[in-house]
C-alpha cells in the first residue's frame, strides 16, 4: 500500500527577489517540517502518533525494529531495485553524485558503483554484519571513488568540491552532500540512531555535534543534519525507495521519510 502524504513546500527563494530590489536579507534559516498525515498512521505508526521526545523515539524504535534482515551479498541485488533510475530501468541513481549508472557496473573498480554505508560502518564498529551493516535504509549505491573520498567522515557544511561528486563538498573531517541528497542523508542517519539503540548486541548509535567521531558510535553534526532535513524534504524517489524496502525486503519503514516533522519532535 503506497504511502500518501500531505506535502509541505520549500519557502520561496526570497534572497533572489531581494537582489532585484536591492535589499539585504539575513541568512536563511530552515523552517521545521510541518505535520504530515500518512495512510500508515492508524496501523503501522498507531503507537507513535501524538508522542514527542524520548517517548516518540522509544515507540518508533519498537515499531521499526520488527524487520526482516538480508545478507551483505544480497544488498547488491536489492540496491538495483530500491535505487533504480525511474527513467532507465537498466540503471541506478548514485548517492552524492546523482549520476545514473548501469546496474551491471557494481564492483570495486574505477567507474563502478559500490555499497555506501551512509552511517559509516566504523562508527560503532559494526562492519558488514547482518543488521546495521546490511540495513537497506542507510545503504545506497555510490561511485567507488566518491565513496572512497567520503570514507568514514561525518557530515557537515563546507569544504572543496568532490571530483565527480555532483556538487558535494569535503574537507578533512566531513562531507557535505549535494543539495538534492542532504535530506536523504539526514533521514538515513537519524533512522539508524532510532533503530540501533544498544540492543541486538550492536552499539547504541547516536547523532552528536562533533565531527571526527572515528570508531565511536556517533555521527555528526546533528544541528546540520536537522537543517538539511528541513531544507530538502522527502522526494518521490526517496518515498518510493522507502516503500520498496517495506514491501519487498525488510518490511520496516524509515519514519522520518513518512513524518519528517518527527526529526524536530525528537531532537
Amino acid at each position: 500500500m503506497p504511502v500518501t502524504h500531505m506535502h509541505r513546500w520549500k519557502a520561496p527563494a526570497l534572497a533572489a527577489s531581494a537582489l532585484l530590489v536591492g535589499l539585504t536579507l539575513p541568512a536563511a534559516v530552515a523552517t521545521p517540517a510541518s505535520a504530515t498525515t500518512t495512510s500508515y498512521d492508524t496501523t503501522y505508526y498507531k503507537n507513535a502518533v501524538g508522542k514527542t521526545g524520548a517517548s516518540l523515539k522509544s515507540s518508533l524504535h519498537t515499531i521499526i525494529s520488527s524487520q526482516s534482515k538480508i545478507s551483505y551479498s544480497a544488498v547488491w541485488d536489492a540496491l538495483k531495485v530500491t535505487d533504480q533510475d525511474p527513467n532507465n530501468s537498466n540503471n541506478v541513481i548514485l548517492l552524492y553524485s546523482g549520476v545514473s549508472r548501469a546496474k551491471s557496473l557494481n564492483g570495486g573498480s574505477t567507474g563502478d558503483w559500490n555499497r555506501e554505508h551512509t552511517w559509516a560502518k566504523s562508527h560503532g564498529d559494526f562492519g558488514e554484519v547482518t543488521g546495521p551493516g546490511t540495513d537497506l535504509h542507510h545503504l545506497r549505491p555510490a561511485d567507488v571513488q566518491v565513496n572512497s573520498i567520503r570514507g568514514n567522515k561525518d557530515f557537515d557544511n563546507g569544504g572543496s568540491a568532490v571530483s565527480g561528486g555532483g556538487g558535494s563538498l569535503t574537507d578533512s573531517d566531513s562531507l557535505e552532500p549535494r543539495d538534492a541528497d542532504k535530506g536523504d542523508v539526514a533521514r538515513m542517519i537519524l533512522y539508524m540512531a532510532v533503530r540501533y539503540d544498544g540492543g541486538d548486541g550492536f552499539a547504541d548509535l547516536e547523532p552528536n555535534e562533533k565531527v571526527s567521531n572515528g570508531s565511536n558510535p556517533y555521527m555528526g553534526k546533528l544541528s546540520v543534519l536537522k537543517q538539511w532535513s528541513d531544507e530538502d524534504p522527502p522526494s518521490a524517489f526517496e518515498e518510493k525507495r522507502n516503500q520498496v524496502i517495506y514491501d519487498t525486503y525488510q518490511h520496516n519503514r524509515n519514519p522520518f521519510i513518512d513524518h519528517p516533522e518527527w526529526v524536530d519532535a525528537i531532537w
